[in-house]
């Protein structure tokens, strides 16, 4: 069962060093580097097609149409930091505004994932402020019932620990788990720079059928050629 009516203050965040590394790459490669783990589900989309995000968790377990919890979170927000919301049970409300979103920019705070809906996105976009939501929705929420902050939630089936890097971007949004961070972002270097490589010969008027030599088992398949 989740815990509620909780705020844990102390978290361990990923090494900055570590975050800024992997900011340097896109979400698909990021997945992967980690061994194709830690995508949400693709409907978790930027709210404006710009928007790009890279930090550590601070995570929020919201009950159904109330964004008390996102008030709580705020206090707890240090820079570098991005708010991942889940609810208990499936809602697109509008949880998240401009309001919230200058809120948690003063505290250092550098976006917002969730599970749930925004609104405000002519603002937000104004002042990008990245958000990456299940729906845009102006239906607004009360502040009633007590979720819990900085506890680990699933978001959009992906498992978010307090602490864990998340980087959102056009493609979606991936989670890399803070202690791998450091690994996952040496593999993404590495995978980046065969990708150059394959680029250039792909550019040059090579074929992925040779560079990746697909013949023999298109062949050993049954594939044939008829002129």
């Amino acid at each position: 069962m989740q815990e509620l009516g909780v705020v844990h203050r102390t978290i361990t965040r990923a090494d900055p060093s570590d975050v800024e590394a992997l900011s340097a790459f896109g979400v698909a490669t990021v997945h992967e580097a980690m061994g194709r783990l830690g995508l949400m589900r693709p409907y978790i989309r930027p709210v404006y097609p710009t928007a790009k995000l890279c930090g550590t968790a601070v995570t929020v377990l919201l009950q159904p149409g109330d964004n008390w919890m996102m008030h709580v979170a705020a206090e707890q927000i240090q820079p570098g930091d991005v708010l991942v919301a889940a609810c208990t049970t499936e809602c697109e409300d509008g949880f998240f505004g401009d309001l919230l979103a200058t809120s948690v920019r003063a505290r250092g705070g550098v976006g917002l994932v969730i599970d749930g809906g925004c609104r405000d996105v002519a603002d937000l976009q104004a002042m990008d402020f990245p958000v990456f939501a299940r729906a845009i929705n102006s239906k607004g929420t009360v502040k009633a019932t007590l979720g819990s902050v900085n506890v680990p939630v699933v978001c959009a089936n992906a498992l978010i620990t307090p602490g864990d890097v998340v980087l959102g971007d056009i493609d979606g949004v991936v989670v890399v788990p803070a202690a791998r961070a450091a690994a996952v972002a040496a593999v993404a270097q590495a995978r980046e720079d065969r990708e150059e490589t394959k680029r250039e010969r792909l550019a040059a008027g090579e074929l992925g059928l040779d560079i990746y030599a697909m013949r023999e088992p298109l062949a050993a398949a049954g594939l044939r050629y008829i002129d």
